[in-house]
């Protein structure tokens, strides 16, 4: 197993560095095979030297001082020109050197005795001041300060120049910039400074006793209402009230501090990291700031206490957010450090770049119930962690010399003894076996331990430590839901270690703000964590800021989880959050370079997002074909299941089978996640995909290239998918044009009926049967177009349904010989089409006298139009010759020769048409084609043609539909 480990390891050290060379080559691991230009510019001045870095595009620098050796972090790799620095020097400088760490360019820069550093930016460089360090004021001036000093020591000021102006006035410069309130204070020199925030207040403190004139400042803003200046023996600050939840941030341009106030595109300042000091004695805290100055103490006026304060030099360094222990708490900053304390006996002290906090008999750094609970473990047993949801990796999975069997045999039998006594036992040896279990991630062995607890002990549940070992145990389980329940539980509601897991968990399931607010909220516990889960709740709020568009918070939270040491696949997860970011901000060069590397990883969780990832770039940018494309995504989506990852495969996939018009490739593909992972949130992404693709088939018209049979085979085999309401039907009622245009009838019913039977009730019910029954009269099934009708009545029908359906119904009946139950239908309807139906079925009953009124009715004054005569007032007039010859009604047959005689030369059958209206054969025409001009098919052919133009009409304001859906699913 350990050799196995130490292999993927080795692998996935591989993969990183891979990330880390832009070209992912591994040529040398001190020289990057290639490497972003970086320029280094020297200049000599009388009183100091200058070093300047010029990148082309950006980079942030970071420093930190160990005796005469500079030592100054990029965040980006190059192989500059030291020539320069290392052959003639300038003053102040013995030498350079560059090293590549982990993927970044650091320089060592070693000073002479004498001379001191200074960083800063300027004009989108980088630059260090080398000047010689000032000799101490002489002790005749500081006597007047000794004597004006309070009681309490002060610390010395720092060797440097004097910041404060001749006048002993900085005058605050405060300029809006667009959602920004801007705040200038100009110095004579670089002061240190620190800023953060307490409640709604954002205090800015400065390391020297100067007057900071504010009175010019704008008062009731939005970003802040009213500021207000202090100076101290050794500081000077100013006190701003601002909403909480204003963002502050903190820049240094030389000698001049710029604090902002409000959202912006300034860049998060860098973190300082707060670690327990692990050499021994009382317990105490360090934290590296770097260039710190001084510790002052502050009086908040507001609250009445005194705030420690540690200030530093640019450029920006502070905490994120709130981070709190049982004595103390250390402020969210933007520079420096700051402290409230809950103990008399607190200290904040420097030690070169480290702020050491403590109290003479050590922190306590456990909170008391957990004390009290580590006394009832049984002795040598893994004990209670520092908060209720905690994990301990350092203790709680030991198993001493005697290996895990041995170990996990002994608190088995002591958990097992223990429930020997009931309900009246106690819990200690359970929940010891419960705290190795979660130690040792056998988390479903850790779920079963508890629950059995709880069924005993059901007041467990509103124990805090109980909920936060099941919670943390069901995590490890993947089962979020329940993991949740635990978390949200009263008894853990106000618990930032509890806040952590919450926000992981809201990280899990996309909701990305609650993500966000818990992983605020839990800002206290974060360095209480073992290393890989503050990896991973960083992880997830960074992933959280990247779907929310706060890319700079992204890129902070990214680089917090890189800080952390953990193994190489650890953080290869966080690299490809790294690549995630560089895409956002347009580097799809260095984002594929990563996503290739990463992809090459020894596990397929991460190796399959990378290779997904890296695939749909590549197509994207035209390096691969679609048929490449879709075979690596199908490959993939067979390789790795059962995570967003098959999910994001699978969409990626049925999208480029669609856009390829591959389209029952596409929906097989989409539909084959089924419901399968239902709680994570692509699955929702991945069926609105599914119903977006059939909408696009059957709505918006990409399946009307398909022939008729291949759309209705394609409909039918995902006719799951057919949404309710206007644009289902609408769908329906599009594709049933198109087989009624091919006499496809017999298909179309089948459609039709499938929506009536399963699909459909109301109204909509009642509209698509009225269809159905109308194609079942085209294709001569009058019986089924009557039951149809007869099994879908309602009271609720609107008026013009229930009439068309009335007609529908008469057809029917007269279709089946039942022609006086047609008449009755028809008796109170008065409609042009109703009138048409009439005369035919009085033709049927030969009622002769009868059809003739009613054919020369229906064809009106048509006689005055002077246009010819079209197909269907041909067969009327046709009719109703026929009916006067019949009925022997000679008046009639004049009235009608006189009226349209002028018609028949023109006419497509002029000779029946002249038999029928003056009994003379003009020309050759026979007694059988005379029976066909007048028999019933030919009307039952015009009558089909005309309910074929109703269906199209029906299916042509789809696209006015879709651009309207709130009116296309109004109800009628």
């Amino acid at each position: 197993m350990s050799l196995r480990r130490t292999l993927r390891s080795g692998v996935a050290a591989a993969c990183i560095l891979a990330t880390a060379a832009p070209a992912g080559v591994l040529a040398q691991a001190t020289a990057p095979s290639t490497a972003e230009p970086l320029e280094v510019r020297v200049a000599q001045a009388r009183g100091f030297s200058r070093i300047e870095f010029q990148w082309r595009g950006a980079a942030r620098m970071t420093s930190r001082q160990a005796g005469p050796i500079l030592t100054l972090r990029f965040s980006r790799d190059a192989n500059p020109d030291l020539t320069r620095l290392r052959v003639s020097p300038p003053r102040g400088l013995k030498t350079a050197q560059a090293r590549h760490v982990g993927g970044v360019l650091e320089l060592d820069l070693t000073l002479d005795e004498g001379f001191e550093a200074r960083i800063g930016q300027a004009d989108g460089s980088a630059f260090v001041n080398i000047a010689p360090r000032p000799e101490p004021p002489p002790a005749t001036d500081q006597a007047p300060q000794t004597a004006a000093a309070p009681a309490a020591p002060l610390e010395p000021p720092p060797r440097r120049p004097d910041p404060v102006p001749a006048d002993g006035v900085v005058r605050l410069d405060a300029r809006l910039e667009g959602a920004q309130a801007v705040l200038r204070f100009p110095w004579a020199a670089p002061a240190g400074a620190a800023v953060f925030r307490r409640g709604d207040a954002v205090w800015v403190v400065f390391d020297a006793p100067a007057r900071l004139d504010v009175s010019k400042a704008p008062r009731g803003l939005r970003q802040f209402s009213r500021m207000e200046a202090f100076r101290g023996p050794d500081y000077s600050a100013v006190r701003i009230a601002s909403p909480q939840g204003v963002p502050v941030f903190a820049i240094s341009e030389g000698s001049t501090w710029i604090i902002a106030l409000g959202a912006g595109a300034q860049p998060q300042p860098a973190l300082i990291g707060v670690r327990r000091d692990e050499t021994g004695g009382p317990a105490t805290l360090t934290a590296a700031v770097s260039g710190v100055t001084r510790i002052v103490r502050i009086p908040d006026p507001m609250v009445g206490d005194t705030l420690a304060v540690a200030t530093a030099l640019g450029p920006a360094k502070g905490l994120p957010s709130r981070r709190e222990f049982v004595q103390m708490a250390l402020l969210p900053s933007a520079q420096g450090l700051a402290m409230e304390t809950f103990a008399e006996d607190i200290t904040l002290s420097r030690q070169g770049d480290l702020v050491a906090i403590g109290r003479p008999q050590g922190l306590a750094l456990s909170s008391a119930n957990v004390t009290a609970r580590r006394n009832e473990v049984p002795e040598g047993a893994p004990a209670p962690a520092g908060r209720p949801a905690l994990v301990d990796y350092e203790t709680w999975p030991k198993t001493g010399s005697g290996g895990f069997m041995s170990r996990y045999n002994a608190l088995v039998t002591a958990a097992a003894e223990e429930g020997l006594d009931g309900q009246d036992a106690k819990v200690a040896a359970r929940m010891a076996l419960a705290r190795f279990l979660v130690g040792t991630e056998l988390a479903f062995e850790a779920i079963g331990v508890l629950n059995d607890v709880a069924r005993q002990h059901p007041s467990l549940l509103g124990d805090a430590e109980f909920r936060g070992l099941r919670g943390i145990s069901r995590v490890m389980a993947r089962r979020y839901k329940e993991a949740n329940a635990d978390f949200s539980a009263p008894a853990l509601a106000n618990d930032p270690s509890a806040a952590l897991w919450r926000s992981y968990l809201a990280a899990q399931t996309a909701q990305w703000p609650e993500a966000r607010k818990e992983f605020a909220a839990g800002a206290a516990a974060y360095n209480q964590f073992p290393a890989v889960w503050r990896q991973r709740f960083a992880r997830a709020d960074a992933k959280a800021a990247l779907e929310m568009g706060d890319l700079d918070g992204a890129n902070s939270r990214i680089r917090m989880a890189l800080t952390e040491e953990t193994d190489a696949l650890e953080e290869l997860a966080v690299r490809l959050l790294q690549a995630e970011l560089a895409e956002k901000r347009g580097q799809t060069g260095r984002a594929l370079r990563i996503y290739q590397a990463v992809a090459t990883a020894p596990v397929d969780y991460l190796s399959a997002p990378a290779l997904l990832n890296a695939t749909r770039i590549r197509f994207e940018e035209g390096a691969i074909t679609p048929v490449q494309a879709a075979a690596a995504y199908d490959s993939l989506r067979f390789r790795w299941r059962g995570d967003a990852t098959e999910l994001a495969t699978i969409r990626a996939l049925g999208r480029l089978y669609l856009s390829q018009g591959r389209y029952r490739e596409a929906l097989e593909a989409l539909r084959s996640a089924g419901q399968r992972l239902p709680d994570l949130p692509e699955a929702l992404g991945l069926q609105a995909d599914l119903g977006a693709a059939f909408r696009a088939l059957f709505l918006d018209g990409l399946a009307d290239g398909l022939e008729p049979v291949q759309a209705l085979a394609l409909f039918f085999d995902f006719k799951d998918l057919t949404p309710l309401g206007a644009d289902g039907d609408m769908m329906v009622r599009r594709l049933v044009r198109r087989l009624v245009d091919v006499d496809l009838l017999n298909q179309a019913a089948d459609l039709l009926s499938y929506q009536v039977d399963n699909r459909l009730d109301g109204v909509p019910r009642a509209q698509v049967a009225t269809d159905l029954a109308l194609i079942y009269l085209m294709d001569r099934r009058p019986e089924q177009a009557l039951v149809t009708i007869n099994g879908t009545r309602s009271t609720i029908l609107p008026q013009q349904l229930n009439a068309d359906r009335r007609l529908i119904e008469a057809r029917a009946l007269s279709d089946l010989g039942r022609l006086d139950h047609a008449l009755e239908v028809l008796e109170r309807d008065d409609t042009a089409e109703a009138r048409d139906l009439r005369a035919e079925i009085v033709w049927r009953q030969k009622d002769w006298p009868s059809a003739g009124r009613l054919f020369e009715a229906s064809l009106g004054d048509r006689w005055r139009n002077e246009a010819a005569l079209s197909a269907e007032d041909e067969g009327k007039l046709l009719r109703a010759g026929v009916a006067f010859s019949l009925a022997g009604d000679d008046a009639a047959l004049a009235r009608m020769e006189e009226r349209y005689a002028r018609f028949l030369d023109d006419a497509r059958n002029p000779e029946a048409l002249r038999v029928a209206l003056t009994g003379v054969a003009s020309g050759p025409i026979g007694v059988g084609e005379f029976g066909r001009l007048t028999a019933d098919n030919e009307a039952f052919a015009g009558w089909v043609a005309r309910m074929k133009d109703k269906f199209r009409a029906a299916a042509a304001p789809a696209a006015q539909a879709a651009a309207n859906p709130a009116a296309a699913a109004k109800p009628a």
